[in-house]
């Protein structure tokens, strides 16, 4: 169960030492939002802003946030959205569920931060490589044949 159907928005530079319930702090310069559970538990909610975490929108006078607050990790395990300023239940998970969100996002997470390196092809190669190719292996060949 909910106990703030409603968060306000604050924009700040650092967030407080102690927020207050039902206030959604949002920090710009560090592309992060926090604020208390929802579920009044009291327990401190951080949502990064990032490409595979969460995206903030501000239509100048309300705030929301996507995707869902999951919080898997709390005791509560509460799970909701916020749609312009309003929370809105998004219903629990089950233990299988919270397994594989938590591992969809870190392998979204991964992929962000440590993308795939890529194969240049257009690389050139040093004329004398396949020469020197070719003596690296004349000369373990030798040296097993003993030549």
């Amino acid at each position: 169960m909910l106990k703030y159907k409603h968060l306000d928005h604050q924009f700040v530079r650092h967030m407080p030492d102690k927020p207050s319930p039902g206030i959604l702090y949002i920090s710009m310069e560090y592309a992060t939002a926090s604020h208390l559970c929802c579920c009044g538990c009291g327990e401190e909610v951080v949502t990064p802003f990032a490409p595979a975490q969460w995206k903030m929108t501000f239509d100048g006078n309300a705030v929301s946030l996507h995707p869902s607050v999951g919080n898997w990790l709390l005791k509560c395990r509460s799970h909701y959205v916020l749609r312009e300023g309003r929370v809105v239940g998004a219903g629990l998970w089950s233990d299988a569920e919270i397994a594989a969100g938590i591992l969809r996002d870190g392998r979204a997470r991964a992929a962000m931060f440590d993308p795939p390196r890529q194969v240049i092809a257009d690389t050139p190669v040093p004329a004398n490589a396949s020469t020197a190719k070719k003596r690296g292996w004349a000369r373990i060949t030798a040296w097993f044949t003993g030549r």
